[in-house]
């Protein structure tokens, strides 16, 4: 596997971001996953020496500054969720499929909740079960990135095959 460009890691956390803007309307603002937070994830988890707990933060202020958010929620949430994955990250060679899909679960689960303790601090009133859907979905967003981002990695054929 070829080791990825910073160009095509940010330029993908950069569309994470767009992706995190665009207007969802109706029901459908319940199931939207945290696509910045998939993304970075799976970076995080790819290349570790080219995405660190520092872009956890910056990339968690950019997604506060542009949604409006509490200053430094998502930027806590996301470096709190990139050091728990860092810290197993050597681990997870490991694992088969299923045993990653089920650690980003977590990792995805671990960072709403730290996002919701957050916002009850703040004063906000404490939603219902609703607000864990963007887990699985983003559990789901996880399989898709995987097999995409995947294509990105692999190595060139040579022109001698």
């Amino acid at each position: 596997m070829r080791a990825p460009s910073l160009l095509l890691i940010y330029s993908t956390l950069f569309f994470a971001l767009l992706c995190q803007l665009f207007p969802w309307t109706g029901q459908g603002i319940i199931f939207r996953p945290d696509f910045m937070l998939v993304v970075l994830l799976y970076w995080l988890l790819r290349a570790p020496y080219m995405c660190n707990v520092g872009t956890a933060w910056v990339v968690g202020l950019l997604v506060d500054l542009a949604t409006g958010s509490l200053l430094g929620q998502h930027a806590l949430a996301f470096a709190l969720t990139a050091y728990l994955a860092l810290s197993f990250q050597r681990r997870l060679v490991l694992f088969s499929v299923l045993q990653i899909a089920t650690y980003v679960f977590g990792l995805l689960f671990f960072a709403r909740v730290v996002i919701l303790i957050l916002k009850l601090f703040a004063g906000n009133d404490a939603p219902g079960w609703h607000y864990f859907w963007p887990v699985i979905t983003g559990m789901l967003l996880w399989q898709f990135l995987r097999l995409a981002f995947g294509s990105l990695a692999r190595p060139k054929p040579s022109r001698s095959e």
